[in-house]
C-alpha cells in the first residue's frame, strides 16, 4: 500500500475555511485608523499581530494538508482526513462508476490535478471523493482504475469530427432557438413601440412631443441593446461549449469507456460500461429532420454537474452509429412495438393549440378597444403566435414518434420532453419505478399514461402519453410491474 499526500496547494484551500479569523486584525486597523492620526504607524507597532493571526491560519491549513492521506492499494483507494476528528473514506476500484481527471488552465503550471472517484452510492450529485492532487501522483492511482484493453479495444466506434463537434455546441447551447427569436422581438419591436408610442404623445401637444422626441429615441436602441444581449448570450454559450468539447475522443472495450475532451480544462473521464444505466439519444426537431442524434449516457459521476453533458458521441447521423454500440447499450433498427392510441392525438397538442387558437380572437379584441394600438397588437399577435405553431409542429412529431419496445433483454422508450425528443435504452432491471396515469378525459377514451423512472443520481421521469388501456397493462407485466385500475384515480403502480 503506498501513501499520498494531496498537491499542497489544497493548503490554501484548508487555509480558507479559517478566513474568519482575519477579521481580529480587521478591527485592530479600524480602532487604530479611529484612535489616532498616527494610525499607521501605531497599526505598523502592532503588526506583529496580525502575521501570528495569517500565520496561524497558514499553519492550520497546514496541518489540515498533512492530516490528510491517500492510501492506495490494489483493490481500492482510501482518503483520511481531519485534524481531531478523522473521517476516512474508502472507495473499492471495482465500485467506481467513473473516474474523472481534470486539468484546469490555472492549475497546469503547478503541475497539479483534480481527480474525482464516483459510484453509484453516496449523496446524489456529490463527489464521493474528490481531490487535488500532483500530477505524478495522478498517474501512478489511474494504473489501478479500470482502462481499455488495448488487445480488446473496439476499433469500428465513431470518430467524432470538428463538424459534429459545432454542430452539438450549436443545438445544445442555451437559448439557441429562444435567443434568436427574443432578439428578433426586440429588434423589432422596439421600432414599432417608438412609432406607436411617438405617434400618441404627439397628439397632446407639440412641446410634450419634442420632449418626448428625444426621450424616445432610446427606446429602440434599448430594445436593441437587449436582443444583442440575448444572441450575445447564446454566442458566449456556444463559444465555452466548443471550447470545453473540442478535441473529443472517445475509445472503449466491453468493459470500460475512456473520453477526453476540453481546452482550457481538459477533462478525462473512465466510465463502467456495467454501470451504465441507460443511454438516451437526444434530439430536437431539426435534428430529427435530418436524422441526427447525440448519444448520452446516465452514469454516477459522468456529466455530473450544471457545467458538463453526459455526452458519449456528439451530433451523428443516426444511421451511421456502428454495431459496435451495442456493447454500451445502443439498439438500431427497433421500432415501437407499443404506439400512442390514435384517438389521444389531441393529448399531444392541446396546449399550443388552445394558445394559437386564442391569440387571434384576442388581437381583434384588442384591435376593438385599442384601435390605435393595431400595429402593436399585430405585432405581438404574430410574435407569440410562431412558438405556438412551432411547437404544434413538435408535438405532432412526437405523436407520430413515440412509443415503448421491449427488445431481449432491453427496454426501449421513445418520448418527447418540451420541444427535445428522447429515445432512452435500458436493461429491463435498471427500470426501478412505472407508473400508470389516467385523467377524466383519457378513462372516456379508455387511454392512459406511462411513467417510467430508471436508475441514477437524478429522479428523471420519461412519459408516453395515449396508450390504449389494454397495450398499458401488457407492458407493465411485461416489465414485471403489474398495474390495477383505481376507482378515483385511474390506473396507478403501487408498490
Amino acid at each position: 500500500m503506498k501513501v499520498y499526500h494531496e498537491h499542497p496547494l489544497r493548503i490554501l484551500r484548508y487555509s480558507a475555511k479559517n478566513i474568519w479569523l482575519l477579521i481580529f486584525p480587521l478591527l485592530r486597523g479600524f480602532r487604530a485608523f479611529w484612535l489616532d492620526k498616527d494610525w499607521f504607524y501605531r497599526w505598523l507597532r502592532g503588526a506583529w499581530s496580525d502575521i501570528i493571526v495569517i500565520a496561524a491560519i497558514v499553519l492550520f491549513g497546514y496541518v489540515r494538508w498533512r492530516c490528510s492521506e491517500i492510501r492506495v492499494s490494489d483493490q481500492s483507494i482510501t482518503h483520511d482526513e481531519g485534524v481531531f476528528f478523522k473521517v476516512c473514506s474508502t472507495i473499492p476500484f471495482s465500485r467506481i462508476s467513473s473516474a474523472t481527471v481534470e486539468r484546469p488552465f490555472y492549475l497546469r503550471p503547478f503541475n497539479a490535478v483534480k481527480l474525482r472517484c464516483d459510484t453509484s452510492a453516496g449523496i446524489f450529485n456529490s463527489s464521493d471523493m474528490k481531490l487535488m492532487i500532483r500530477k505524478s501522483t495522478c498517474r501512478e492511482i489511474s494504473r489501478h482504475l479500470p482502462d481499455v484493453a488495448v488487445k480488446n479495444k473496439l476499433d469500428d466506434l465513431p470518430k467524432p469530427t470538428a463538424l459534429s463537434i459545432i454542430l452539438f455546441s450549436v443545438f445544445f447551447s442555451s437559448g439557441f432557438t429562444g435567443t434568436v427569436y427574443i432578439a428578433t422581438f426586440f429588434f423589432q419591436g422596439g421600432n414599432i413601440a417608438r412609432d406607436i408610442i411617438s405617434s400618441s404623445i404627439n397628439r397632446i401637444t407639440s412641446e410634450t412631443a419634442r420632449f418626448s422626441g428625444k426621450l424616445l429615441l432610446r427606446v429602440p436602441d434599448a430594445a436593441l441593446g437587449i436582443g444583442i444581449l440575448f444572441i450575445g448570450s447564446w454566442l458566449i454559450s456556444f463559444i465555452v461549449n466548443l471550447l470545453r468539447y473540442a478535441k473529443f475522443y472517445v475509445k472503449g472495450d466491453e468493459k470500460t469507456i475512456f473520453t477526453s475532451y476540453g481546452v482550457i480544462t481538459k477533462r478525462e473521464h473512465r466510465i463502467s460500461v456495467p454501470q451504465i444505466n441507460y443511454t438516451d439519444l437526444r434530439q430536437n426537431l431539426i435534428m430529427k429532420m435530418f436524422g441526427a442524434v447525440a448519444v448520452h449516457i446516465s452514469c454516477s459521476g459522468y456529466g455530473a454537474g450544471r457545467s458538463t453533458l453526459p455526452v458519449l458521441l456528439p451530433v451523428k447521423k443516426e444511421k451511421d452509429l456502428s454495431n459496435e454500440l451495442e456493447d454500451f447499450g445502443i439498439i438500431k433498427g427497433v421500432k415501437n412495438e407499443f404506439k400512442p392510441k390514435i384517438t389521444g392525438f389531441w393529448n399531444y397538442i392541446w396546449q399550443p393549440a388552445i394558445i394559437a387558437g386564442a391569440l387571434i380572437p384576442l388581437y381583434f379584441i384588442a384591435v376593438y378597444f385599442y384601435p390605435e394600438l393595431k400595429d402593436l397588437a399585430l405585432f405581438m399577435a404574430v410574435m407569440f403566435e410562431i412558438p405556438a405553431v412551432w411547437f404544434m409542429i413538435v408535438k405532432t412529431a412526437a405523436f407520430f414518434t413515440s412509443g415503448i419496445s421491449i427488445y431481449d433483454d432491453k427496454v426501449i422508450v421513445r418520448c418527447c420532453k418540451w420541444s427535445g425528443f428522447h429515445t432512452v435504452i435500458a436493461e429491463r432491471k435498471k427500470l426501478v419505478k412505472l407508473k400508470l396515469e389516467q385523467t377524466v378525459f383519457q378513462k372516456i377514451g379508455k387511454r392512459c399514461s406511462i411513467n417510467l423512472w430508471f436508475e441514477g443520481e437524478e429522479r428523471i421521469k420519461f412519459k408516453v402519453k395515449s396508450f390504449d388501456e389494454k397495450n398499458a397493462k401488457i407492458i407493465s407485466e411485461l416489465l414485471d410491474h403489474n398495474a390495477h385500475i383505481s376507482a378515483n384515480l385511474g390506473l396507478k403502480k403501487f408498490f
